[in-house]
């Protein structure tokens, strides 16, 4: 194989960024082979720019033409499992857009499945390639700032006007989105937190809802957690705030580092808090410290550098940006963050109820405003929804169905 044969699942506005890269010669070693959409005129738009990709209106028809080496799935929020496993089932190797689905029931199942395929499973978190945050971790990783203390992340800066969210009937509702900016703006923040800091052990949040728009999710959110070593973090976000902020800062046991500004900031004593706090004996006394902005390698190739070593991994077993199976770490904390506000109390991570987030979701699907009927549209939701019917008519009743089946 010298190329690797896509499919895209989804033409919508990420599938074309992903489809555009490929046309215009960015991703060398992948051929876009097929496409699939139920928008014929979506469909039609990208024949215009390569005539050669076949198109296709059922995605397991795409699937099953022996077009694809590869499939990567740009459909809405909830279908990212049920295709993904479907994909993953009949041999496809596999690239899911974030986030890795609605809810980690969805997505644990979908890891499951691909422990007994033999196949590439990829995930779409194109913000690991910048090289801000990869330097960050680099340094927080090899110890050299000693333990975590504190993380601090307030990223404000994802502001929507009402228009936006007024663009698309789907935008915003438990039953179109399953969630707010924790699942639409916030899941690569979210990546990235727990890829640099690890994973949180408890979570305590306050999430409004329709706070500064006419929405039913969330568009403001205040989070604490607490790490495994005594550290404590926070995280605050909103859709609301103009002008935003974006602030990442890390203590550590030797300074602090802060990205900001498409710059990354060091402060660092060359001894530890603990140990001069223990040794010092002068009263507010302070180590030295030497403030200097990190160099990095100036590299930040977003989305058609996650599918290029999709595509080196296929073709030369080349380590993935992302595992598939890491989805599940910051849909978790997102998932811990909205069962939180919905129960009043701290969440342990070990301990996350799966069922029990699942069961409150559905229940504000229920009551969702979106009604939209799809009478044309059969999906076999059963790997979505558990197995159970009253959910999957649901899930169709409030127009969710738009499954490329």
């Amino acid at each position: 194989m010298k190329k690797v044969r896509l499919g895209i699942l989804g033409i919508g506005n990420i599938g074309t960024v992903h489809s555009n890269n490929i046309l215009d010669g960015k991703c060398p070693e992948i051929e876009l082979s097929a496409a699939c959409d139920l928008k014929e005129e979506k469909l039609n738009a990208l024949k215009e720019k390569s005539p050669n990709t076949v198109t296709f209106t059922d995605a397991e028809e795409m699937m099953d033409s022996g077009l694809c080496d590869a499939i990567l799935v740009a459909v809405p929020h909830y279908d990212h499992p049920k295709y993904a496993i479907m994909a993953m089932k009949k041999g496809l190797h596999v690239m899911v857009e974030k986030p890795a689905g609605v809810y980690t029931k969805q997505v644990l199942e979908m890891n499951e499945v691909a422990k007994t395929c033999n196949v590439k499973f990829a995930l779409m978190m194109n913000q690991r390639t910048n090289c801000i945050y990869r330097k960050m971790r680099e340094i927080v990783k090899s110890g050299e700032m000693g333990a975590i203390k504190r993380t601090s992340w307030i990223i404000t800066n994802w502001y929507r006007p009402q228009a936006y969210y007024d663009s698309g009937e789907w935008r915003a509702t438990w039953s179109g989105e399953g969630g707010g900016v924790l699942l639409n703006q916030c899941p690569h923040n979210l990546d990235l937190w727990q890829w640099i800091c690890g994973m949180p052990v408890k979570v305590e949040a306050k999430l409004h809802y329709g706070k500064w728009h006419n929405i039913e999710v969330e568009d403001d959110v205040t989070a604490y957690v607490e790490y495994e070593n005594g550290a404590t973090g926070t995280f605050i976000t909103t859709t609301g705030d103009i002008p935003g902020t974006n602030r990442f800062e890390i203590t550590l046991e030797h300074g602090k580092l802060i990205a900001e500004g498409d710059k990354l900031m060091m402060w660092r004593s060359e001894i530890s808090e603990p140990e001069f706090s223990r040794t010092n004996e002068v009263a507010f006394a302070w180590p030295e410290i030497v403030e200097s902005e990190i160099e990095t390698d100036g590299k930040n190739e977003q989305h058609f550098g996650v599918m290029n070593a999709f595509a080196a991994a296929i073709l030369r077993d080349e380590p993935l940006i992302a595992e598939g199976s890491e989805g599940i770490n910051g849909l978790t904390i997102s998932n811990a963050m909205h069962l939180s506000s919905w129960l009043g109390k701290e969440i342990v991570i070990s301990e996350f109820d799966h069922e029990k987030f699942y069961e409150l979701l559905m229940e504000r699907v229920k009551t969702s405003r979106r009604r939209t009927a799809v009478k044309d549209v059969k999906v076999d939701m059963s790997a979505s929804f558990g197995g159970k019917k009253e959910d999957e008519d649901l899930y169709f009743r409030n127009g969710l169905g738009r499954g490329l089946r």
